[in-house]
C-alpha cells in the first residue's frame, strides 16, 4: 500500500500540485510539530514521527482484537502519533513509522479532494487493469475469493483467524489488497517509468541506507541480493506476511505470500524467496 500511496503522491508532484522538499504543515497546516517535516521526509521514513502501531500492538493479539472492528479518522491515528515524542530530528536518519503514510494519505485527500480509495482506483487500479486489487477500509471484509489470515497467540501459541479487519490503523500505510499477478504488473510498470515522469522515477530511487542489504527511496525498499538489486515492498498486516520486488528493468517480479504473521521462522523464509527466484 505504501508504495501505491507514493505513486500517487510523485503524480501529484508531476502535476504541480506539491513539492518534496516543502513543508508538510504548508499543505496541512499546524498537522506536525515541527515545519521542517517535509513530504520528502515522510516519504522515505525520516520524519522522526513516533510509530502509532507500536502503541496499538504492544501484545500484538490483545491489541490486533481491540481494534479489529475499530473504524479511526487520519486524524485520530495522527493524535496517537503525536501524543509521543519525535524519535529523530527531522531528515537525520531512517526509522519507519506507519504514521508517515497516514500523512501521506491526509495529503492525497487534501490536495486530490478526494478519498484515497478513489485516488487509487482513477490513477493506478484502473488505468493498469489490477483486477484483483482493492482498498478495503472500511469495510472489514474481501471481495472475491482470498487466503484466509491466521496470527499466533502471544502466549498459548493457539492460532487466531485474523480475516476480517478493517485495517483502520493503517488506511493508506495498508489497506489495500491485491494478487500476485497485480503487483507484479504494478511494480513492473513503475521502474518502465510507465506510472510517473522519469524525474519523479529518480526521486524515488534516492535511497537512504537501511542496513547493510537494504535501503529505502519514497515508499520504495531496495534489496541488495547476490546477483545484484530489487526494487518493492514488504506488507505486514495481521495474519498475513507479503513481499513483491522486480527488478531493475521489470522484467523478471516476484511476490510472496504467507497467510501468517508474527512469525519469525516464516518472515526469514519470506526473505529468502527473493534470493532464490531472482539469482537462482
Amino acid at each position: 500500500t505504501k508504495t501505491f500511496t507514493a505513486v500517487v503522491l510523485l503524480q501529484l508532484v508531476d502535476e504541480g500540485k506539491l513539492k518534496l522538499d516543502t513543508s508538510v504543515n504548508t499543505y496541512l497546516p499546524g498537522l506536525l510539530p515541527d515545519r521542517r517535516i517535509t513530504v520528502r521526509h515522510v516519504l522515505s521514513h525520516r520524519s522522526g514521527l513516533y510509530d502509532h502501531a507500536n502503541t496499538l500492538f504492544a501484545q500484538s493479539v490483545q491489541g490486533f482484537e481491540n481494534v479489529r472492528n475499530r473504524v479511526y479518522t487520519y486524524r485520530q491515528l495522527m493524535d496517537l502519533s503525536l501524543a509521543k515524542p519525535l524519535t529523530n530530528t527531522p531528515g537525520a536518519v531512517y526509522s519507519y513509522s506507519n504514521a508517515n503514510f497516514v500523512v501521506a494519505g491526509m495529503l492525497i485527500e487534501k490536495l486530490t479532494k478526494k478519498s484515497v480509495a478513489t485516488a487509487y482506483q482513477e490513477r493506478l487500479i484502473k488505468p493498469l487493469k489490477l483486477t484483483d486489487t482493492y482498498y478495503v477500509h472500511p469495510k472489514n471484509t474481501i471481495p472475491g475469493r482470498y487466503s484466509r489470515g491466521y496470527m499466533t497467540a502471544d502466549s498459548s501459541g493457539r492460532k487466531i483467524d485474523s480475516t476480517r479487519q478493517t485495517v483502520s490503523w493503517a488506511q493508506s500505510a495498508g489497506a489495500l489488497v491485491s494478487s500476485g499477478k497485480d503487483l507484479n504488473k504494478f511494480l513492473s510498470a513503475l521502474v518502465r517509468g510507465e506510472l510517473t515522469s522519469a524525474a519523479q522515477l529518480k526521486q524515488m530511487l534516492k535511497w537512504t541506507p537501511v542496513n547493510s542489504t537494504q535501503a529505502y527511496g519514497l515508499g520504495l525498499r531496495r534489496r541488495d541480493l547476490s546477483c545484484g538489486s530489487v526494487y518493492g515492498h514488504t506488507g505486514t498486516v495481521q495474519g498475513y506476511y507479503t513481499w513483491a520486488f522486480t527488478s531493475k528493468n521489470g522484467k523478471r517480479s516476484l511476490t510472496s505470500f504467507a497467510n501468517t504473521s508474527n512469525n519469525g521462522t516464516v518472515y526469514t523464509t519470506m526473505n529468502r524467496t527473493l534470493e532464490a527466484a531472482f539469482c537462482g
